[in-house]
C-alpha cells in the first residue's frame, strides 16, 4: 500500500497523469468499499484541492452520504433533486459550470461555487452511487475532469478504469 501520494505540480491534466497510477496502487488489495471510497475522497482532495470531495450511495431513492472530505454534508438526496439526484436519475456526468444557475441545486455549503457529479456504475452498469466534487470557484471542472473522474469512478468500483 501506498503510504502518501506524490501530487505532481502543474496542470490539472498532469495531476491526473499522475494521480491515476497512485490510486491503482492505493487501492490495490482493499476489497472493502468504504476504505476504497475514503481513500479516493482523500487522495483527490490532496491533489486537487477542492472545497469538497465525496460520496453518496444509492439506497432505495435516495442518495445516502458516504466517505468524503471536507465541510460536513447533506445526508440525503433524493433521485432528480440537486446535481446528484440529476446525474444519478440521468444516469450521467455533470459539470456545472456556476451552481447558482443550476435549477434545483441544493446548498450544502455556501462556498460551493460550481460542481462535478460523476455515476459510480456497477458490472451491470446501473448506477449505484455518485462522486460529487465541489469548488469554491466558477467554471472548475471541463472534459478534462469529467473523463479523468469517469475513470477513477471506475477504478475505485472494480479495480481498474474504464
Amino acid at each position: 500500500m501506498a503510504e502518501s501520494l506524490n501530487v505532481a505540480a502543474g496542470d490539472k491534466a498532469a495531476r491526473y497523469a499522475t494521480l491515476q497510477p497512485q490510486l491503482v496502487a492505493l487501492l490495490a488489495g482493499e476489497p472493502n468499499p468504504t476504505a476504497r471510497l475514503a481513500n479516493a475522497a482523500a487522495a483527490l482532495r490532496q491533489t486537487f484541492d477542492w472545497l469538497w470531495v465525496g460520496f453518496y450511495l444509492v439506497d432505495g431513492n435516495e442518495l445516502v452520504l458516504g466517505p468524503f472530505q471536507g465541510p460536513v454534508a447533506c445526508f440525503r438526496i433524493a433521485k432528480g433533486r440537486g446535481v446528484c439526484g440529476a446525474a444519478w436519475a440521468r444516469a450521467e456526468t455533470l459539470v456545472v459550470p456556476d451552481v447558482d444557475a443550476f435549477p434545483g441545486h441544493i446548498a450544502c455549503s455556501s462556498a460551493s461555487r460550481s460542481e462535478i457529479v460523476v455515476p459510480l456504475r456497477d458490472s451491470d452498469g446501473d448506477v449505484i452511487g455518485v462522486l460529487d466534487v465541489d469548488s469554491e470557484r466558477l467554471n472548475e471542472f471541463d472534459d478534462i475532469d469529467a473523463r479523468a473522474l469517469e475513470a477513477i469512478a471506475a477504478l475505485v468500483v472494480h479495480g481498474e478504469a474504464a
